[in-house]
């Protein structure tokens, strides 16, 4: 009798609080090439975070037209709005040191993921 009030207990619980601990979403994934071009703003200063890369290169693509083989097209970043969300996206999101600094170097090619969270919006970034 004990068991299957504790059982039942425990399933009220979990119908209470949700359920399952949901998992974060990808909302979409690209691969970008990062040359010369998206390492410089529009006033031609030199851009320090990979954050700002990254912002800049979906500028070049979605508003400018600039684009290098091996860019792909996303969806996400063509909005200027979700561009502009890309520092805390970054910030909240995952990229190894090593390959923030090859992103800042450029002449390489990365992979971006953009995931929906319970905290929100974030991306995780690797370079091929």
């Amino acid at each position: 009798m004990r068991t299957g009030l504790f059982a039942a207990a425990v399933a009220l619980g979990l119908a209470i609080s949700g359920g399952v601990a949901r998992a974060d979403e990808l909302i979409e994934s690209y691969g970008a090439y990062i040359g010369q071009d998206d390492l410089y703003n529009s006033s031609n200063e030199r851009l320090t975070q990979p954050w700002q890369v990254i912002r800049q290169d979906r500028a070049n693509v979605h508003r400018f037209g600039v684009r290098q083989p091996g860019d792909d097209i996303d969806g996400f970043f063509a909005s200027a709005r979700n561009r502009e969300l890309a520092e805390r996206m970054l910030r909240s999101g995952r990229i190894e040191g090593a390959a923030a600094r090859r992103l800042l170097d450029g002449d390489v090619r990365i992979h971006v993921e953009i995931w929906r969270g319970v905290g929100g919006d974030y991306i995780s970034i690797s370079v091929d």
